[in-house]
């Protein structure tokens, strides 16, 4: 379920609207005038104070320094190849050894993270572009670790290209076929769920490959009718719809089976691995490791609460446990997707102790170190294994910051970033240095750069020209709150109120949410409000006289499991329950115009939406609920089992999490 949206231009330049005087406008509010300046797409290069990053006119590939955030090199121009010529190019895949790149060109999507795309290999030194392959578009390429294969998918089958032999071409596996057998790619719930798009790597020499499969040959089947649409025109549909038929497993129903698959290059001998998974378990990741006799999988079991890493040998196909976490409940997206191999270790999140907090193990599966505490932790940027330092995100002063920390070796912990307000970091590939992205609710983005003991060294970006246009159209600050429910829940918000606010009159209240498990919004962030921007359709809002409201429930993250994980088994309740609350205490203030409240939400938010408006307590005068899921029956498998389990283990918590069965209470 998407809980974010993302930039990924290098400099996100902004299209500018005039207006007739400072009041915003609709069109000003969606044309992307209020989108903040970005700066992505940074790839630190391991073991140095570089990065690579694409150039602002999109037709190189460069090299900056962390420093000093200036040019330091071209790894690639798009008017400067030998062999074959292109004009333009979508990304790159840099080769673990730094000499070559995959150059991506007519990427095509599939679902929200898989694409379909022409790949070029590059050699960085002779300048020498070549085509992957001729039998069409590739999914999924990795390298092998000298950088002298390539692996890819293409129509559910494994092909490897090999650079030696003047790029030849062989096909790995022949099963494949549509809604049947994927080889080395996730199937549509796991892409979505788990949050990955590639189930394909090399071993650390290189002689070996290693890949999940999946057989979803049983998972039933669900069909969309395709129309002709605007952009694209599709103009085979203009009369008759077609259709698109995938594989989409329900709640309680069946899922793909998976396995995982090892093939031996020389001797082109293909085994299955011998990894203890249930019938109707999962294998949400594969991982390789400096060691070419080990692999790492990760296995999960179909309620989600225990995650096991094992070590399997692709030769012999032996597994061997090394960690298993068992976590109450269910075990978090981000804890999965957080999971770090390295050369002689693993990190990994858990809140096993309430929190989320990081747990270093070496790769016998010993526990060396834990870093935790009475918050959660919520990224990890990495663990310089020279030094024993572990470089987190955590939200430490309260669950709305986010701050940057680097834990010692010796047991100290120290902080990096000193305004409050939200942090992000990347850090470079020899963790000397980290840009840091920093915003609160009023300003916009500010990149910085810093050494790794928190020294600013430079500014690179901090959007002023933005800031000074937000209070040239009249933009109010938002204001943070806390209240008390009737249960004793302490709830924390933002409100918005218009510029002219007169605290004698009454004001119509709009509450937007999200309420998703996990999720936040209610972030001492930029990125706080309903549609982006800074919030520039709440402040839209504000100056057409509405009070514009935002309330994080119990189900939200940032505060730990048990507020976070309170709604299992019965969604929707508790969230409700919430939204109901903060209503009826905005009621109470003598500003507000308590018959006249709203509520929106999108997506989760618009399932919140509709179960708040038929709570039973007639508090809400109007409601937009956008692409709500109604019943949880009718959800995805992974992501409805993991804070439903199935309707057979709980009929009584969907039936009760179900907004089509409370129509009735409609108000």
């Amino acid at each position: 379920m998407k809980k974010l949206f993302l930039y990924c231009a290098f400099l996100l330049m902004v299209p500018q609207t005039i207006f007739a005087g400072g009041k915003l406008d609709l069109k000003a509010v969606t044309d992307g005038t209020f989108a903040a300046k970005r700066i992505s797409g940074i790839d630190p290069l391991p073991g140095t104070g570089l990065y690579a990053q694409i150039s602002a006119d999109g037709k190189q590939i460069v090299t900056c320094s962390f420093k000093t955030g200036k040019q330091a090199g071209v790894l690639f121009d798009v008017k400067n190849t030998i062999g074959e010529s292109i004009d333009s190019f979508d990304g790159y895949i840099m080769s673990p050894d730094g000499k070559r790149m995959l150059i991506r060109t007519k990427t095509e999507a599939v679902y929200r993270r898989s694409y379909k795309a022409v790949f070029y290999i590059y050699d960085i030194q002779s300048r020498r572009l070549d085509k992957l392959s001729e039998g069409g578009p590739q999914q999924a390429p990795v390298w092998s670790p000298d950088g002298m294969q390539v692996a890819f998918v293409r129509d559910n089958n494994i092909f490897l290209v090999k650079l030696l032999y003047d790029n030849s071409e062989s096909q790995v596996t022949k099963d494949g076929k549509l809604n049947e057998i994927i080889n080395g790619i996730p199937d549509w719930v796991n892409e979505e769920e788990f949050a990955f798009n590639s189930a394909l790597e090399f071993n650390a020499d290189g002689t070996m490959l290693f890949w999940i499969k999946y057989d979803e040959s049983k998972v039933r089947t669900y069909s969309l009718q395709l129309y002709k649409g605007l952009k694209p025109e599709k103009m085979e549909n203009e009369v008759y719809p077609g259709e698109y038929s995938y594989k989409y497993p329900k709640a309680g129903e069946d899922n793909a089976k998976v396995s995982v698959w090892s093939f031996d290059i020389k001797a082109k001998k293909t085994q299955q691995m011998q990894v203890p998974l249930d019938g109707d378990g999962y294998i949400p990741r594969i991982k390789r490791t400096p060691d070419a006799s080990k692999m790492i999988v990760y296995t999960m079991n179909r309620h989600q609460d225990v995650l096991s890493l094992y070590a399997v040998n692709p030769r012999s196909t032996v597994a061997q446990l090394l960690v298993q976490d068992k976590v109450d409940k269910y075990v978090k997206e981000e804890a999965v997707s957080g999971v770090q191999v390295g050369d002689g270790y693993i990190l990994m999140p858990s809140d096993r102790s309430g929190h989320m907090g990081i747990y270093l193990y070496d790769m016998n599966g010993t526990l060396q170190r834990e870093v935790s505490g009475k918050f959660d932790i919520t990224a990890i940027y990495g663990y310089d294994a020279k030094t024993g330092d572990i470089y987190y995100q955590a939200a430490t002063l309260n669950a709305h910051d986010r701050q940057i920390y680097v834990a010692h070796k010796n047991g100290k912990t120290q902080r990096l970033t000193s305004r409050e307000g939200w942090n992000s970091a990347i850090f470079s590939g020899d963790f000397r240095y980290f840009i840091n992205t920093w915003s609160d609710y009023n300003t916009p983005y500010i990149y910085s750069t810093h050494d790794n003991q928190g020294k600013l060294l430079a500014t690179n970006l901090d959007n002023k020209e933005l800031k000074a246009k937000t209070a040239e159209y009249g933009w109010v600050g938002k204001e943070a709150f806390s209240f008390t429910t009737s249960e004793g829940v302490q709830l924390d918000g933002w409100m918005v109120k218009p510029a002219d606010f007169n605290p004698s009159r009454k004001y119509p209240v709009i509450m937007f949410q999200y309420s998703g498990p996990g999720s936040q919004q209610v972030v001492n962030s930029w990125n706080a409000g309903s549609m982006g921007q800074g919030g520039a359709y709440d402040m839209y809002l504000a100056q057409q006289g509405y009070i514009v409201v935002c309330v994080d429930g119990r189900g939200t993250g940032g505060r730990g499991a048990e507020f976070e994980k309170c709604t299992y088994l019965t969604l929707g309740n508790l969230e409700a329950r919430d939204q109901v609350e903060a209503a009826l205490y905005l009621g109470t203030l003598p500003y507000v115009d308590k018959d006249n409240i709203g509520i929106w939400g999108w997506s989760f938010g618009g399932y919140n939406t509709l179960m708040s408006m038929s709570e039973g307590t007639p508090i809400f005068k109007a409601g937009v609920a956008i692409a709500a899921p109604t019943d949880w029956r009718f959800y995805d498998s992974v992501y409805t089992e993991r804070f439903m389990r199935t309707p057979k283990e709980n009929m009584e918590g969907y039936e009760a999490s179900s907004a089509i069965n409370r129509a009735n209470k409609l108000h």
